[in-house]
């Protein structure tokens, strides 16, 4: 019971990453909430859990402002403070080489990538600062160290989000609050296997080459798992991960080996 007695607030929650997230701080004693855009998958994976009222699910899109920084009020209205706020929610979006890429597509990454991280970590901040102790943990990549063609906007993204992490971990270091990213490498989720044949193709692949190109950057030859990721999460929310801030730790089988 690591996490007895905190709360967790979790965007991208209902599947993937997220989710593994969620079971793993359940299962250490956290309350939860949840923020994603489906409200029927929120209220089916509530059903799923099983955990009475240790669990809120809020629906809403982390591009919209309004709906991030709500999801924090709603956290703290709900269960009182905010003592874990994981940044989940994100995606690669549009692939194409940066002089083909249009205003659109790069604003989408960016709003779906650093802003929600933006406006979540700034809000959740607030009761952290008051209360003295936090942990903020970004859902980076291996693209936030690395770069790769068709890729830049989510590069510049994660990238953006790997310097936050440092510059706000500097800024509460004080404060018992740590900062830090997780950069996992290729994780088959949900928003991989939906989005993965389209992906593939803006890479001139098939989807099977392209996971196995993934694969084959990394030494371990294979995939991460999603409880891979949630445990990493689960040592940086609990004491044992006290020590560790402005950190950009790679859960990603030795594919960026920094």
């Amino acid at each position: 019971m690591q996490l007895k007695g905190k709360t967790a607030a979790i965007t991208g929650g209902t599947a993937g990453i997220g989710r593994a997230i969620a079971e793993a701080f359940l299962a250490e004693g956290a309350n939860v909430a949840l923020m994603a855009r489906n409200p029927e998958k929120g209220a089916k994976l509530l059903d799923e859990l099983g955990v009475g009222d240790r669990a809120i699910f809020v629906a809403g899109d982390v591009m919209q402002q309004d709906l991030v920084e709500g999801f924090i009020d709603q956290t703290v209205e709900k269960f009182g403070t905010v003592d874990i706020l994981v940044n989940n929610a994100g995606g690669a979006g549009a692939l194409a080489p940066l002089a083909d890429l249009t205003d659109e597509a790069f604003d989408e990454a960016m709003k779906w990538n650093i802003y929600s991280t933006f406006w979540a970590t700034r809000r959740a901040l607030k009761p952290m600062i008051a209360q003295q102790s936090g942990r903020v943990i970004n859902i980076s990549s291996t693209e936030g160290k690395m770069g790769k063609p068709t890729f830049a906007p989510y590069t510049i993204a994660k990238h953006g989000i790997n310097g936050m992490t440092k510059a706000v971990a500097q800024e509460v270091g004080t404060m018992g609050i740590t900062v830090n990213s997780i950069c996992p490498g290729l994780v088959l989720t949900d928003l991989i296997l939906e989005n993965g044949p389209t992906t593939a193709k803006g890479l001139g692949m098939t989807f099977e080459e392209m996971i196995d190109m993934f694969a084959q950057e990394s030494a371990l030859k294979r995939p991460n798992t999603v409880e891979e990721i949630a445990a990493m999460a689960l040592l940086l929310a609990s004491d044992a991960g006290a020590g560790i801030t402005g950190a950009m730790l790679s859960v990603d089988g030795g594919t960026a080996q920094y």
